[in-house]
């Protein structure tokens, strides 16, 4: 895994960029904006989100739980659920509550257990695309979910998050994949560099 294609184009939104974004997804209705936001302060994969449901948002707790999907096996080789919860901003999960009565569907085991957004990976990808066009952001390897979840590990590395727990919001298995967040260039560089100056 690597921060850069194969010609050198960053695969990540920078802190602008996320900005931006975030900017344009809070101007949408309440189903984009919240779906946007999700994957913004979760660093989440599409497929992952599309599995959120009202039973997964601790409200009082402050998380959101994601069922981890890249390959995971157990002892026996068979495929293992492994689910993973992430500290989210409370005007996000006001915000989330408001828009989809969250706290209210939490009281019937089926509202709980439906998902957020029921909708399919591509068009998740489709919301995201135009409006990161909307945000101005370039016609780029960047300009996509997966580059709001390599932000999301970027901003954290340049936030001081240790790697592990990092690695725990992100779901990954190993962490020497999460580890290629440390390796940021420019102005993310930069930022952790300064810690370091004083």
């Amino acid at each position: 895994m690597s921060l850069h294609d194969s010609h050198g184009n960053r695969l990540y939104l920078n802190a602008e960029e996320r900005a931006a974004f975030l900017d344009v997804a809070r101007k949408q209705p309440a189903r984009d904006r919240t779906l946007c936001e999700t994957l913004h302060f979760t660093g989440c994969r599409p497929s992952e989100l599309i599995e959120i449901t009202p039973a997964r948002i601790d409200l009082s707790g402050g998380t959101v739980a994601l069922r981890s999907l890249k390959k995971r096996k157990d002892a026996s080789g068979a495929q293992k659920i492994v689910y993973r919860t992430v500290p989210v901003p409370p005007d996000y999960l006001d915000t989330l509550n408001t828009a989809h009565g969250i706290r209210e569907a939490q009281k019937s085991r089926k509202l709980a257990a439906a998902p957020i957004w029921p909708l399919s990976r591509v068009r998740i990808w489709q919301i995201v695309k135009r409006l990161m066009i909307e945000a101005g952001i370039t016609d780029a390897p960047h300009r996509s979910p997966k580059g709001l979840r390599h932000g999301f590990g970027i901003n954290a590395t340049v936030n001081s998050i240790p790697l592990h727990m990092l690695q725990k919001w992100m779901g990954h298995a190993q962490l020497s994949t999460t580890a290629i967040y440390a390796d940021a260039v420019g102005k993310e560089e930069q930022d952790i560099a300064s810690r370091m100056w004083g």
